[in-house]
């Protein structure tokens, strides 16, 4: 009776496991934060009242390398995962630098991935231009480096500093990358964040079975 009794409890921490899995994950988003310490504060008192889960950095967090003095401690003082890829306004060494001085709440996922239960969160930071300049081979590269540890996840999004070749986004007169455009249709994430062109801040468009999210300058909050 007494191992009836254990099984059933087992089965029962089974399902509630499962149900925990299949949770939706509440996600803050945003871009090109350019060193604005005010921005910083006030997203990260808003991740908080919006009980936001994980905070996604999708590049330029400081204006040209020059200074990282609170534009992280806020978010990580939050207590919440902070997934981050560097722009084009700062170097991956800058990003491994933030990572190291704020973790376990930080976590670099350029090249490199984030998993939460059934979601899994992959990227790659870097443009054609700037201090962070990476050829579109490399970007490619970086992508698929980071998806083969969420290749299995059933929620994919795939974090980008750029925008891909083809997006609404080129009509501000900057061409998108060729590498993350083949990513989209190699791996399909459900979500491609991307920041990089100001002008394009909250536009949103399908691109395959995609769903690409521009969040320079202006943070989406949103469930997956």
């Amino acid at each position: 009776m007494k191992k009836n009794r254990e099984t059933n409890e087992e089965k029962k921490t089974t399902r509630l496991s499962d149900a925990e899995l299949k949770k939706k994950t509440r996600i803050l988003a945003i871009g090109d934060i350019h060193g604005d310490k005010g921005l910083v504060k006030k997203l990260a008192e808003k991740a908080k009242k919006e009980n936001v889960d994980i905070i996604i950095l999708a590049g330029d967090i400081t204006f040209a390398d020059i200074s990282t003095k609170d534009l992280i401690g806020p978010f990580a003082r939050a207590k919440k995962p902070v997934l981050l890829i560097p722009g084009n306004h700062e170097s991956p060494s800058t990003i491994h630098f933030l990572y190291e001085m704020y973790k376990p709440y930080v976590k670099n996922i350029n090249g490199n991935a984030f998993k939460k239960g059934n979601l899994g969160i992959f990227g790659s930071g870097g443009a054609d231009i700037g201090i962070n300049f990476i050829p579109d081979s490399e970007i490619f590269e970086m992508l698929n480096k980071g998806h083969e540890y969420v290749k299995n996840a059933e929620k994919q999004i795939m974090v980008t500093h750029m925008h891909q070749s083809g997006s609404k986004a080129e009509k501000f007169g900057f061409k998108g990358s060729k590498a993350i455009t083949k990513a989209i249709y190699k791996f399909q994430p459900d979500i491609l964040i991307t920041s990089h062109i100001h002008e394009a801040s909250g536009l949103e468009e399908n691109f395959g079975k995609t769903k690409v999210i521009n969040v320079s300058r202006k943070e989406k909050i949103f469930e997956i």
